[in-house]
């Protein structure tokens, strides 16, 4: 029980701290916390986005390994949608159906893999540039901070640790503040980044698994899914 208000009274002394800083940290603090609301937005909004695909892309695996032709996946396909596979099949089964060519199959679905890898790393860039930034922009305002603190010693003439300590220790928020912005960044960047590759090999496997399926079927029977039913691996 003590724990909770001990918590209160450290979260207090950091907010005092913040509203004693200057004019210069308080702008930085800002610019931090920006940075910090727009990663976190991201953070979450990707690893719903990428969890639901890992749920649905199994699922709809399991469907196309199941059906007996292309119409019956494809007529299904739209409660998988949050996975990428349904655009690479999509993508190539419309192309087989215009061309019966399993070339043109394939470089349609390279596109559409192309364009959902796109999709999935859509707003990563920033958590990139909060990681990278964030530290450096809390460093600035650690550093004027304490440029600002020994100025303040110069002028008031007192020359002891416990004159220019609490500048120091105020100028240093800033610089936690920008390990807080980056620290998660950089964290979810990495695997984020890890778990769009593992989709990008998913599809090009998925692509070449369908593409068997096209061949064995034949361009005069494209109707009839000739694919296999390995189990899930």
């Amino acid at each position: 029980m003590a724990i909770l208000p001990l918590s209160f009274v450290i979260g207090g002394e950091i907010a005092n701290m913040m509203w004693q800083t200057g004019p210069v940290a308080k702008a930085v603090l800002l610019i931090l916390l920006f940075f910090s609301v727009l990663s976190w937005s991201i953070i979450l909004s990707r690893w719903n986005r990428l969890r639901r695909a890992r749920v649905q892309s199994g699922r709809f695996l399991r469907a196309f390994r199941r059906a007996q032709r292309f119409q019956d996946i494809a007529a299904v396909a739209e409660q998988f949608k949050p996975s990428p596979l349904v655009a690479v099949f999509e993508g190539g089964f419309e192309e087989f159906k215009r061309s019966r060519s399993a070339a043109a199959t394939q470089r349609a679905m390279q596109i559409a893999a192309s364009e959902e890898l796109t999709r999935l790393e859509r707003r990563l860039p920033w958590l990139a540039i909060t990681a990278a930034a964030t530290p450096f922009i809390g460093l600035f305002g650690t550093v004027w901070g304490i440029i600002d603190a020994f100025h303040g010693l110069g002028t008031a003439g007192a020359a002891t640790l416990r004159a220019v300590a609490p500048g120091i220790s105020e100028a240093l928020i800033t610089t936690a503040a920008g390990l807080f912005a980056a620290i998660p960044a950089v964290i979810a960047y990495n695997l984020f980044g890890s778990a769009i590759r593992e989709f990008g090999s998913r599809m090009d496997d998925f692509s070449l698994e369908m593409l068997n399926a096209v061949e064995r079927a034949g361009a005069e029977t494209p109707r009839r899914v000739a694919a296999p039913e390995p189990e899930l691996r």
